[in-house]
């Protein structure tokens, strides 16, 4: 089983557990909290640990797509030898403080890696030669998004290009509302529903703009995208989860960033260089 294949299971596990009769959620959580104990156990000491019967454990093997409880056992334990961080259990309230650092690392490099994984290629290229092409760059968003946004105009030197990344609604519409043939506008959102957000996509759209959409699903949003930007994330609802989407998203600007500055050519990156020089003197010039 290859490395996509394998890192599948964590995903099916963190999606499906929301959906689990309650005890087959036992189950779950006991292969999020000890997936090494699982790997190596029979499904009778399974079903006695979770405090279910055995059928039980069956129909959580089953509901994942496995054909019984060895085959699920199988892809645990390639999982496992792959090194693809396992623990997706959610954060309780007695855990200890190491327990919640590995759990939000593990969380948020498994979905960083699921990100990886999904992300086409093909349209992160049309993304760049349409950033290259365009002629001002807006960033829209809200909540988290509107730090994905706000992050990327921090590196408008990097994109070569006038960029802003208006936080009120209203300044977005307007943005939208002012929008034209060669502006580039990026929306994000990872749910894809965010009304306003969706409106304002629509709006940049209708008046000849090149809009990007970033969300986290085919969603609402991404209709009114010409470059949609897809970026999967295993993004929980529990209060204790990091907004991974967030963490995936700033990757994605970094992304666009470095790849356009590298089409803009080396003048682009001399002038990048005597930047970063100068600011190094300016950061330093009060010590």
């Amino acid at each position: 089983m290859d490395h996509n294949q394998s890192a599948s299971l964590l995903e099916r596990l963190s999606e499906a557990m929301a959906g689990m009769r309650k005890s087959e959620r036992k189950v779950a959580e006991l292969v999020a909290d000890d997936p090494n104990f699982v790997m190596n156990a029979t499904m009778a000491s399974v079903a006695s640990s979770a405090g279910v019967s055995e059928p039980t454990v069956m129909r959580f093997c089953t509901s994942l797509g496995f054909g019984g409880f060895q085959q699920f056992k199988m892809s645990l334990a390639q999982t496992l030898a792959l090194g693809i961080p396992a623990t997706l259990s959610t954060i309780g309230r007695d855990d200890t403080l190491e327990q919640i650092s590995t759990k939000v690392f593990d969380h948020t490099i498994s979905s960083l890696d699921r990100a990886r994984r999904h992300l086409d290629p093909v349209q992160i290229a049309r993304a760049v030669d349409a950033i290259v092409a365009g002629t001002s760059l807006k960033l829209l968003g809200l909540g988290a998004s509107a730090i994905i946004a706000q992050d990327a105009e921090q590196k408008f030197a990097l994109f070569g290009m006038p960029t802003s990344a208006p936080v009120d609604p209203h300044q977005q519409f307007i943005a939208a509302a002012m929008s034209k043939p060669g502006d580039v506008v990026i929306a994000i959102s990872n749910t894809g529903r965010t009304s306003s957000i969706v409106q304002v996509a629509a709006l940049a759209q209708a008046n000849g703009a090149c809009v990007i959409g970033i969300s986290g699903n085919a969603s609402p949003l991404l209709e009114y995208c010409e470059i949609p930007i897809i970026v999967r994330t295993i993004e929980d609802t529990d209060v204790y989860t990091p907004t991974v989407s967030r963490l995936a998203g700033l990757v994605v600007v970094d992304i666009l960033a470095t790849a356009v500055t590298l089409r803009r050519g080396q003048k682009h990156m001399d002038r990048l260089t005597r930047m970063k020089e100068g600011l190094a003197q300016f950061r330093g010039s009060l010590s």
